[in-house]
């Protein structure tokens, strides 16, 4: 008798283990989560874009595509942040999972962008001797991923912005900074020109890349393509968590020209 319940025992054991593992493994799959968490990610809702895409990490946590979300979900919180110690550690949160994502896929021009900027967005948070070191961590992390795809319009404009950002250092101000803390590569205006035209032949749809070309123009003294293009840039709607901040440059700029 002893023996049959044990053995019933056993058998409803069994069952109950199949069900829960089954109940498990019928739930949501990885990709399911991520498309899941793409919703959120398109609406820049990147605390709830999290709670699909951590536990997607867990059930595959060599996913170099979810790896590149989650990161940018955490530039995303960086950018929503006032508090500069929180945004310090959603850097560095967005900065491994980015590093990751090149470790396992060397050859993917997007995770090697998504270093990229996410040493871009860095930049505010640290002291001149990091901040010229970032600099050249964004330019050696970007002209790798053009390396790897020549089509890649977003990592053609994270070039220029470099170009963009370094030239507005000023001459003086950065032999300075080059003196203290190391040399960065040659940037000027013509060759940020040159990488948003490029972001701009190959996907003509992102406001943004006309903005910082115009922007780019105006530095330049051309004031009448300054205008023209900042003007359509504005016109156009957005599709990137930093467009509105990019436009209200433009507009600043725009307003500066007359």
């Amino acid at each position: 008798m002893k023996k049959n319940v044990l053995f019933v025992s056993r058998i409803w054991i069994g069952a109950i283990s199949f069900f829960l593992i089954g109940g498990i493994c019928s739930g949501a799959s990885v990709d399911e989560l991520m498309k899941q968490g793409d919703v959120y990610d398109l609406k820049f809702n990147p605390k709830e874009a999290l709670k699909k895409y951590l536990p997607a990490e867990e059930l595959d946590p060599k996913n170099v595509d979810l790896l590149l979300r989650i990161a940018r979900q955490y530039r995303h919180e960086m950018a929503d942040c006032d508090v500069e110690r929180e945004k310090v550690r959603l850097s560095e949160s967005a900065l491994s999972y980015a590093k990751r994502a090149v470790a396992l896929a060397p050859k993917n021009s997007d995770a090697h962008l998504s270093v990229a900027i996410c040493y871009a967005k860095s930049l505010e948070l640290t002291g001149n001797k990091e901040k010229m070191a970032a600099l050249r961590y964004v330019r050696s992390a970007v002209d790798k991923a053009v390396s790897l795809n020549s089509e890649n319009d977003l990592a053609w404009y994270v070039l220029g912005r470099w170009h963009e950002k370094v030239t507005d250092m000023g001459g003086m101000k950065r032999k300075i900074a080059e003196m203290a803390y190391g040399d960065l590569p040659p940037a000027s205006n013509e060759e940020a020109a040159k990488c948003f035209n490029k972001a701009i032949s190959i996907n003509p749809e992102r406001c943004v890349y006309y903005v910082d070309l115009g922007v780019t123009y105006a530095a330049m003294d051309k004031n009448a393509e300054a205008r023209k293009l900042i003007e359509k840039g504005l016109a156009m709607p957005n599709k990137g968590k930093d467009d509105p901040e990019t436009k209200l440059r433009g507009k600043e700029v725009l307003l500066a020209l007359d």
